[in-house]
């Protein structure tokens, strides 16, 4: 699969801060999920759940009063499909499934050793109320399950330069209902790294997260970071980091995770979620068979 490199918005940029003057860390009891992301096409070998529920535990802890939380990839997009890593059937042309379960394994594993998990679709051209149905009647059994994301560069792209489609309010409220009807505590999260594909008014029910990468410094990360936040203040909003396309930068810190996970929670007060993506997370946090 093809990864998309996703580009800083040019209407936020900022440039790098040199002022050292500190800035309060958000009060210890605002309780945010540290862990990771996690995709089948990610990480460079797919090591078994026990080194994902590690990577939680060892990210939470480099935070004050933050728990195990992790990105949970259910299958991929192939062309304008939505491919399910689990067997089912589908009405919709654009939903396709596995031949076996990829995820129940290392959901009862998350179930025992208390990492909360995010259930996230790349959609494609499928039907959003579909993939909700489909993917939370599976798995809502799981108490480790928070929620269910949605990666708004793959809704409906259209064009080989396709970045997403924008989420309306009425269709965000309606994903938001659809989530809850499975359970009335889930939440959605939108991700994407432009605000104006985000809804314009919706923020009930709704976390979200910003995957923008291709920085030239960890100072122009957090001024995008702060006015991710800020532009969807006071809903939570939420960070994925440690792309390739920043290690030449990152890879310099003596801690990246800790250093780039402090600095956005100094800068971002409604941050809710930080998690280091599975591109490079072998290189942090080694795999120990």
């Amino acid at each position: 699969m093809n990864i998309s490199m996703k580009r800083t918005p040019s209407t936020i940029l900022l440039p790098a801060s040199c002022s050292s003057a500190p800035t309060p860390i958000p009060s210890a009891d605002i309780s945010i999920g540290a862990g990771f992301r996690y995709s089948i096409y990610g990480p460079a070998c797919d090591p078994e759940p026990e080194y994902w529920t590690s990577v939680g535990g060892q990210m939470s802890s480099l935070f004050q009063n933050a728990h195990p939380m992790g990105i949970w990839i259910i299958g991929k997009i192939e062309g304008s499909k939505a491919t399910l890593n689990f067997p089912g059937i589908s009405n919709d042309p654009n939903i396709t499934f596995g031949a076996t379960d990829h995820n129940e394994t290392a959901l009862t594993y998350f179930d025992q050793h208390n990492v909360q998990v995010w259930l996230q679709v790349e959609p494609g051209d499928a039907e959003l109320l579909t993939l909700i149905d489909l993917v939370l009647s599976r798995y809502g059994n799981h108490p480790c399950v928070i929620g269910f994301g949605v990666d708004v560069e793959w809704y409906r792209p259209i064009g080989s330069e396709a970045e997403g489609t924008p989420v309306t309010d009425t269709e965000a409220a309606g994903w938001v209902a659809a989530v809850r009807t499975h359970n009335p505590e889930y939440r959605l999260f939108l991700k994407h790294w432009a605000t104006a594909l985000m809804p314009p008014a919706v923020r009930d029910g709704i976390v979200f997260i910003d995957d923008s990468q291709q920085f030239t410094s960890l100072d122009q990360m957090v001024d995008e970071f702060a006015a991710w936040g800020e532009a969807f203040a006071p809903a939570p909003v939420g960070f994925q980091f440690g792309y390739e396309a920043d290690r030449f930068w990152w890879s310099a810190l003596q801690d990246p995770p800790s250093t780039i996970g402090k600095a956005i929670l100094s800068a971002v007060p409604n941050t809710a979620a930080l998690f280091w993506v599975d591109f490079t997370v072998l290189e942090i946090f080694p795999h120990q068979p």
